[in-house]
């Protein structure tokens, strides 16, 4: 990831986006563990939809400000995160929805989230998505190749198998590790070929 999003020593500066797609345990992990191995300023978005999901999936009382530097309102389109002149070191979507997805391919940034991964975009910084949807249709995969093209980093939540999970937070937990590495942060993921570092 860029240098230009730093803020104080080697702090990271990461805008974090949950959308209301299928995988809020996905966004959970990614921010526990993004800050349990790395000195990194989460600035967090979560959609409406991504509210109604997470709580049908992690439960009512489950709230991911807790886990975030700062959070937003999804329609707060004065937020920091809107402007390119607000330094970050880039930003994930996770999960990312095909409606979100399709509002980024077509640049109709009607919410924060959408607006602030357009000015990601624009400024040319990292951006990686995490798609969790099955089975894909022509359009999907339009949306992605599109993106793909414009140097998004596109991250399907399909987990390995390769590292023998035990269950399945050790699952969730090494695709959590492997979209932790896309983003040049640090994190005990297992490699191919290495023995475990955990």
């Amino acid at each position: 990831m860029a240098d230009e999003g730093k803020t104080q020593g080697m702090r990271k500066r990461l805008i974090v986006g949950v959308s209301g797609a299928s995988g809020a345990l996905y966004a959970q992990r990614l921010l526990a563990k993004a800050t349990q191995y790395n000195p990194v300023e989460i600035h967090l978005i979560v959609t409406q939809h991504a509210r109604t999901v997470i709580s049908h999936e992690l439960g009512a009382d489950v709230d991911l400000s807790r886990l975030a530097f700062r959070t937003y309102a999804p329609d707060d389109l004065m937020a920091p995160i809107c402007s390119g002149s607000f330094r970050t070191d880039g930003m994930v979507i996770i999960p990312c929805s095909m409606k979100t997805l399709a509002g980024l391919a077509s640049g109709y940034a009607d919410n924060l989230l959408l607006r602030a991964a357009d000015v990601t975009l624009k400024e040319k910084r990292p951006l990686l998505v995490v798609p969790r949807e099955a089975p894909l249709s022509p359009i999907h995969l339009g949306n992605m190749v599109k993106l793909s093209n414009w140097g998004v980093r596109i991250m399907p939540a399909c987990p390995g198998f390769y590292h023998l999970p035990q269950n399945l937070d050790e699952l969730v937990d090494q695709f959590v590790f492997r979209v932790l590495d896309v983003l040049c942060l640090d994190s005990p993921i297992q490699r191919w070929g290495e023995p475990p570092s955990r």
